[in-house]
């Protein structure tokens, strides 16, 4: 639009400066015009904006430089670009002893085989490319030539499995063999596993291969457990995901995690605590030491509760740390640090560091040791405030598995002063649930108990929800405030400690199931899965 006004403007002052006399209009100046010249200014505007697009998404570029990298690409962008390739051919001319026209050749070809397979992609197709730690993407990792039309169609089916796990909204990615003859691709959605396609050996060890290649992990070990990283690009952004392999039998299993993107954006009130709990977490919170445990299986979603408190507290004002493995999301304002085992970074040595980095507020990922508890207790006593987890299935076993690792009875009571349980309920597709149909002895349940079952729903299944009839979570929470008298019953009293290990997940398991039949009979959530999770 620029272009084409610009040029009404040129016409119309070459027109002005037009000599008029005796009737006769004669040209000062004679006006050229060329198609040629147009087509060129017009391709090179494009070029310049399609450049700009890539330097915007570009993970080369830091994000301080974006918008000065935005402007120099518009004004350079191929000549940069022509540039930066010219540099590029002559180090890789260089480093592998070729010759100049060779490489032009291949990333000639390079360049039309991903036009032609760009072209060939439906508008219902994938759009992910897959990169590693440094930013190489799978193809550049495979090489080109080839080599690269070779495994073209495992790299294209490889982001293809990727893009249907975030299409599913997947949490974790399993490719394991389930016989000799057959591999299976798995995602877990909303917490429960599905199977989504099935390979065979020689295609489903070839996709294994190029996501540890991606990975940095070693491919021609097949037996030895390895774990690595690798990262997506999608027109939504970037997602992280963590892989684990390991050699079973029939064949070798990966595990890919999909780390939650969103979970620093979770406040307090969406994560499904109640008006009351929330108010008592927020009163946790706001106090200047102490420590706040989560506790819960795996995948009960005490990561995602840990963000929405930590973005309760005032980053701005309180020096925040974390230790995570891994981290799932950046705190801006906040000092995060990963877990890494090869480095010898474990928890307890990660938390040793933190109480001379002057914290106000310390946040350990998981407790997993005697050391880390201890020194997270200690750390609650001498004015920080302590946020951790820890996997136990209610508080009261939270507090006999603290015990059992051998903390003292002492300084738990001392350090610890609130405790929450939690755990993930599938939330029904509001496009296809249905009034539940409830038996009579059900409703005359209800009845008695004086609970309105008129909101009570039950799942169908639809395209929305991919048949299931659940789309989406919800967490309820058993939440325990350790008072004064607590705290004394747990320093000084034998018998309150065996009879939380007797009745303390009845209990807890009690509360979790009126929490749930709140979500129930609000609509939220259905009977069958209150069962499923809580019992």
């Amino acid at each position: 639009m620029q272009v084409l006004v610009f040029m009404k403007c040129l016409s119309f002052d070459c027109l002005c400066s037009f000599s008029v006399g005796a009737g006769l209009v004669t040209p000062a100046v004679s006006l050229t015009f060329s198609p040629v010249k147009l087509a060129l200014l017009v391709g090179w505007v494009y070029l310049c904006l399609y450049f700009v697009q890539r330097t915007q998404f570009s993970m080369l570029v830091p994000k301080n430089y974006k918008s000065l990298a935005n402007v120099a690409t518009l004004f350079l962008g191929p000549v940069l670009l022509l540039v930066l390739l010219i540099r590029d051919v002559i180090k890789k001319s260089s480093e592998e002893d070729r010759s100049v026209m060779e490489i032009i050749k291949e990333r000639l070809q390079s360049a039309v085989e991903t036009i032609s397979s760009l072209g060939s992609r439906s508008k219902n197709d994938y759009a992910v490319r897959l990169f590693d730690s440094s930013g190489r993407s799978i193809k550049e990792i495979y090489g080109h030539g080839k080599s690269k039309r070779q495994d073209s169609h495992i790299l294209d089916l490889t982001e293809q499995i990727v893009w249907e796990a975030l299409d599913y909204r997947a949490s974790d990615l399993l490719i394991d063999p389930r016989d000799e003859s057959n591999y299976t691709v798995r995602l877990r959605v909303d917490g429960v596993l599905r199977i989504v396609r099935q390979l065979d050996p020689h295609t489903a060890q070839a996709v294994v291969n190029s996501i540890k290649a991606v990975s940095n992990m070693d491919i021609s070990e097949r037996r030895r457990p390895q774990d690595g990283a690798f990262m997506a690009k999608t027109a939504e952004g970037s997602v992280s995901f963590r892989a684990a392999s390991a050699g079973v039998l029939n064949g070798e299993k990966l595990s890919i995690r999909v780390l939650n993107q969103n979970a620093g954006m979770f406040t307090l009130k969406n994560v499904g605590l109640t008006h009351k709990q929330s108010a008592v977490i927020e009163d946790a919170i706001s106090k200047p030491s102490g420590m706040i445990l989560l506790c819960g299986p795996t995948g009960s979603g005490k990561t995602t509760t840990l963000y929405a408190m930590l973005n309760k507290v005032d980053l701005f004002t309180r020096n925040v740390i974390t230790v995570e493995d891994p981290i799932e999301y950046v705190l801006p304002n906040a000092s995060q640090i990963e877990v890494n085992p090869r480095a010898d970074i474990t928890f307890a040595k990660a938390l040793r560091s933190i109480l001379r980095q002057d914290p106000d507020v310390i946040c350990v990922g998981e407790i997993r040791d005697e050391e880390t508890a201890a020194t997270a207790l200690r750390a609650s006593q001498t004015g920080h405030l302590v946020l951790a987890t820890i996997h136990s299935s209610s508080n009261a076993s939270a507090l006999v598995r603290l015990l059992d690792l051998g903390v003292s009875s002492l300084l738990l009571a001392s350090g610890l002063n609130f405790l929450a349980s939690q755990r993930l309920l599938r939330r029904l597709c509001n496009h296809c649930k249905k009034p539940a149909e409830l038996t009579q002895d059900r409703i005359h349940q209800f009845h008695k108990r004086k609970i309105n079952y008129r909101n009570i729903f039950q799942a169908v299944g639809c395209d929305e929800c991919f048949g299931t009839g659940y789309r989406g979570r919800i967490a309820i929470f058993d939440i325990l405030i350790l008072d004064n008298k607590l705290k004394a019953d747990i320093s000084s009293n034998e018998s309150l400690l065996n009879e939380l290990r007797k009745e303390g997940d009845k209990r807890g398991r009690s509360n979790l199931q009126k929490q749930g039949l709140k979500m129930v009979v609000s609509g939220i959530t259905s009977l069958e899965e209150l069962k499923r999770v809580v019992g």
